[in-house]
């Protein structure tokens, strides 16, 4: 019986051990890739500072090619909105919209409202810098994990599972961009 009551009382103190280390672990979430673009700084950021030129390029496209897509708001300003819908999973179902759009330092940020395999948010953005005869452009996003699901931060690795349609995306934008 003692046995019994020491496996139960060790069981019962598992849960609040990861409940109590998850405290401990930053919600914070940060991810970004860059490439090197041998094209003016201009015509690259023609390629990004547009949700609609954007989808050009996007490496999550490739997820579902009849993925149901509507679009809404005036092009290239806040506001400027895309929700898809998809029956593939990986794709899933969400919207993104423009938050604001800053013409002299080349960069868009995005609001991503994940609603299906699971709710979550994010905040992502492209970055379009000049660097010596090329441009280096830079795609990324940043996210908070709820608590105690702050945990899988341990465990997660953002290259292995995101890291390959980050390059997809900004090779598929390197290749617009220097044919232009």
């Amino acid at each position: 019986m003692k046995i019994i009551k020491r496996v139960l009382i060790v069981l019962a103190i598992i849960p609040v051990v990861i409940l109590i280390a998850a405290a401990f672990v930053s919600g914070d979430c940060k991810y970004e890739k860059s490439i090197t673009i041998n094209a003016p700084a201009e015509k690259v950021w023609q390629n990004t500072k547009t949700l609609k030129a954007m989808d050009v390029w996007s490496s999550w496209n490739d997820l579902d090619p009849n993925m149901k897509k509507e679009w809404s708001g005036v092009t290239g300003l806040p506001g400027e909105k895309v929700c898809w819908e998809s029956k593939n999973e990986n794709a899933g179902k969400g919207c993104q919209e423009v938050k604001k759009v800053d013409e002299a330092n080349k960069r868009i940020d995005t609001q991503i409202k994940f609603l299906t395999p699971y709710e979550s948010e994010a905040d992502a953005y492209v970055t379009i810098v000049p660097e010596g005869n090329g441009t280096k452009a830079t795609w990324g996003f940043t996210s908070k994990i709820p608590y105690p699901f702050t945990l899988m931060k341990l465990f997660m690795n953002m290259e292995e599972a995101i890291g390959k349609d980050y390059q997809k995306g900004l090779s598929r934008l390197k290749s617009l961009s220097e044919k232009q």
